[in-house]
């Protein structure tokens, strides 16, 4: 394969720090091994931070039995300031493993709990461990929660919400007499109310695991699952298939129909709406291939992860030292577009991707992000990865850090960036990354100041490179027409976000102020259940006299 390395170190050594802006950073310090899992960022751009952590009262407490892991979340606003901080605790270990912004505002917990009723929790153990669902407003008060399990134990990986508001719950179960090997892949269909509507397991006759789930333009769900499993034959699904009936209409099985290529491989499948399996697909060489994360794009998906592959199997691209990252492009149905392997040395490991879209024709600059209209539609021109190398057996100056590495749509590599922040620890590992609208970009991983202490760490850089990526409008309001609430964002260019201040005001049709506020955000929400059915103008100003207008309709 044709190899780009030697333009993209030299671009990172002349333009790489100095293309990047911290804009600032934030550390959440621990006196325990704490787990970061994710960043979510919410419509007006606001970042929960996700994860486990044992809390620092339960350590000082003197005779608390109970100092094990709980769910923690952090939330910050577009400037890295803490709005609030919550825990949510068992009386055993609980560690929160993915977390998803509802369409309605609020939060989807889902992690994987080993304690029975007490504390925060209010259902007992299923048996082993389950999986703990809690759904929150946008305060982090609790609005309801679930506990999904059996006697078998459980495990939650994912979490997404569907066209009709209610979610697709994807994790792993150990050993059941329903499943198929000794840990399959177990898919829950909830409402919006947590009310189960199906379950699928999805497994072969060895171990397979759920790494990833990502919501499909057509309501349906692509599942990314890490497979050490062949295929069951057909006499093995009849005997199989005699066990699992049930009585439980609602539980549906699918056996795994491809063989692997290797020692593991990645395992795509793609769920209709109604939770069915649609397709599957499987890539990997002889070695072994891991999947970790999944991202949508304008023709199809891209499939990444690390590989020790050399070329075998369906592997048509190498590797160069330890692990190297595996990039994978599909169409909707499944079929290869390409694939490509990128190397840092030693062993590389891939945690996240954000894909960057061509500017879509509006027809009005009212209409919400993501839509289609009868002028165009989103095009992918570039992906953006997110990962850490750890070393080894050898030390290198950029082991143990952050990194970022940008392609084009078609895979070729454009430049590669380590990311140290306001300062660099010992084993910095990131867990996330995000590209938000107005081109920054926020990193959020763990940094351990000495063993056993890791910290959080976040960080949000203002690239120059991504920034000239990104399409931007002078204004956006959605969703428009509105009924309660409105989102205002602002997208001048070449406006520094650190320095960024601005005045929104509501006018109606005869020119009467009505709403005037202060903000330091690139996206404000805005009250308008005040405002009577009809057509209203909104006007920005910024702290350099750049203005803008468009108009907002009220149901």
């Amino acid at each position: 394969m044709k190899k780009f390395y030697t333009g993209a170190l030299f671009l990172c050594a002349a333009l790489g720090m100095s293309a990047q802006e911290v804009i600032w950073q934030k550390d959440i310090r621990s006196s325990s091994q704490d787990f970061l899992s994710q960043v979510t960022t919410t419509i007006d751009q606001q970042y929960l931070i996700t994860g486990s952590s044992i809390q620092s009262k339960k350590l000082s407490a003197e005779g608390n039995q109970n100092s094990g892991y709980d769910f923690h979340l952090v939330k910050l606003n577009q400037q890295g300031e803490e709005i609030w901080e919550k825990y949510f605790s068992g009386q055993n270990h609980d560690f929160l493993s993915a977390t998803v912004n509802t369409q309605e505002g609020g939060f989807l917990l889902a992690g994987t709990s080993f304690s029975g009723k007490g504390s925060d929790k209010k259902d007992d153990s299923k048996g082993g461990s389950d999986i703990w669902l809690i759904r929150i407003n946008e305060f982090g008060d609790e609005l309801w929660q679930k506990s999904l399990g059996t006697a078998s134990d459980e495990e939650a990986r994912s979490v997404i919400q569907t066209t009709d508001l209610g979610f697709f719950v994807a994790g792993n179960i150990q050993n059941s007499g329903k499943g198929y090997g000794s840990k399959d892949a177990w898919i829950i269909r909830l409402d919006k109310n947590g009310k189960e509507i199906s379950q699928l397991i999805l497994g072969g006759r060895g171990l397979d695991e759920v790494e990833k789930m990502i919501p499909t333009k057509d309501g349906g769900a692509l599942l990314g699952i890490y497979s050490r499993s062949g295929s069951v034959t057909m006499n093995d699904h009849r005997s199989l298939m005699d066990d699992k009936i049930n009585n439980q209409s609602s539980l549906i099985t699918h056996a795994k129909s491809v063989d692997n290529y290797g020692e593991g491989d990645y395992w795509i499948v793609k769920l209709s709406k109604d939770g069915k399996v649609e397709w599957e697909k499987n890539f990997g060489g002889k070695g072994d291939d891991h999947i970790r994360t999944l991202a949508l794009t304008s023709t199809g998906y891209l499939i990444g992860g690390e590989s020790r592959s050399e070329r075998s199997g369906n592997k048509t691209v190498g590797i160069e030292e330890g692990t190297d990252i595996w990039l994978i492009a599909l169409n909707e149905r499944g079929e290869e577009a390409w694939q490509k392997s990128y190397n840092f040395k030693n062993r590389d490991v891939l945690m996240g991707m954000s894909v960057v879209n061509k500017r879509q024709e509006w027809g009005t600059k009212s209409q919400e992000p993501g839509t289609k209209n009868q002028d165009g539609q989103d095009t992918t021109k570039g992906i953006l990865l997110g990962g850490y190398t750890q070393a080894e057996g050898r030390i290198e100056h950029n082991d143990e850090t952050f990194w970022m590495l940008y392609v084009d749509q078609n895979g070729n590599e454009q430049w590669r960036k380590h990311v140290k922040g306001e300062s660099s620890k010992k084993e910095e590992r990131l867990s996330d990354i995000k590209l938000n609208r107005d081109g920054s970009i926020v990193l959020a991983g763990t940094s351990a100041e000495e063993l056993g202490k890791e910290n959080w760490k976040i960080v949000k850089l203002g690239d120059s490179q991504i920034d000239q990526l990104i399409e931007k409008q002078d204004i956006r309001i959605y969703p428009n027409p509105v009924s309660d609430y409105a989102y205002v964002e602002i997208g001048f260019e070449g406006q520094r976000v650190g320095a960024f201040e601005a005045e929104i005001s509501v006018y109606d049709m005869g020119g009467r102020q009505l709403q005037s506020i202060r903000t330091k955000n690139k996206v404000t929400k805005i009250n308008t259940q005040a405002l009577v059915q009809g057509a209203y103008l909104v006007s920005v100003k910024t702290n350099d006299n750049k203005t803008a207008s468009a108009k907002l309709i009220k149901k």
